[in-house]
């Protein structure tokens, strides 16, 4: 059976220790396209040498920026075919300013398991600290198995965001370079789903797809450089669901509202007028 909740829920997975520098950093913005405005002193700080800004995203990668291998869905109670899943949500707190440079350790745990009749939904809960032991960041992310759910689980809940009933205060179109995903894979995601078209095809997709955490970190790029002076500092957290595909080459779409101390966004792909990120909120500090 590859998914057993019994085993699965509340299983702790190996603790993972990493460091990561300014290059790592400059590496990461660019992957998500900074440095199109080379000239824009705010844009600039991105891709500082010494003290780049950091964007609280780069939360995702940090722990396996270097990695060169495909990932594996092999955890307690779990054994899925990395062909079957698809990122489902993503949810970072950053409980400082991310350093330009740092150490820190993650341990992760399997917090949920949800039964959606096709397809099950494994949530993560990641918890970061420095050297000295404070914490950097926290993180939950679900990825979605089609085809291994049936077990007799809950389904879970919803966290679905309503969107105020008025314009955006602010919509932006965010290209994706055609380039986008082998760069991003750059970062450590080497899914072959993203950089494989025989590969891509198989798993039901006529191309290779951009890396959902790509178009997460450029959406939340697009929100701190839109409506918070391109200060990342502001952002106290970014969490999102992933609704639909998005292909480089094309454009992204994004709407943006402010909402009581904090930015609710939706992020749809221009050509096909096809949801990409929903439920999209951008916490303030």
């Amino acid at each position: 059976m590859p998914i057993d909740p019994k085993i699965a829920l509340g299983a702790e997975l190996a603790p993972q220790e990493f460091s990561w520098t300014p290059s790592d950093v400059q590496h990461y913005h660019l992957a998500l396209g900074a440095g199109a405005r080379p000239l824009d002193p705010n844009e600039l700080r991105y891709l500082d040498d010494e003290k780049p800004q950091v964007l609280p995203t780069f939360a995702t990668v940090a722990a396996n920026f270097h990695a060169t291998e495909a990932p594996k869905v092999s955890f307690p109670g779990v054994e899925i075919d990395l062909a079957k899943v698809v990122h489902g949500s993503q949810e970072v707190t950053v409980h400082q300013p991310i350093p330009a440079s740092g150490s820190g350790r993650t341990t992760t745990r399997i917090a949920e398991v949800w039964d959606k009749g096709k397809a099950a939904v494994i949530v993560q809960e990641s918890v970061t600290v420095d050297a000295e032991g404070n914490p950097l960041w926290t993180a939950r992310s679900s990825i979605f198995a089609r085809g291994e759910g049936g077990f007799g689980g809950e389904r879970g809940p919803s966290e679905s965001i309503t969107l105020p009933d008025r314009e955006a205060d602010e919509t932006v179109v965010t290209p994706v370079l055609p380039q986008q995903a082998l760069l991003y894979r750059m970062c450590g995601d080497r899914n072959p789903l993203h950089s494989d078209p025989q590969f891509a095809s198989a798993a039901g997709f006529p191309a290779p797809i951009l890396h959902g955490l790509c178009t997460y970190g450029m959406v939340c790029k697009t929100a701190v450089d839109t409506m918070l002076d391109g200060d990342s500092s502001r952002v106290a957290g970014f969490r999102a669901r992933f609704a639909g595909v998005v292909f480089p080459g094309e454009n992204l779409s994004i709407q943006i509202w402010k909402d009581n101390g904090r930015l609710l966004i939706s992020a749809s792909v221009l050509e096909r007028e096809a949801p990409a990120l929903a439920d999209v909120v951008l916490t303030l500090v």
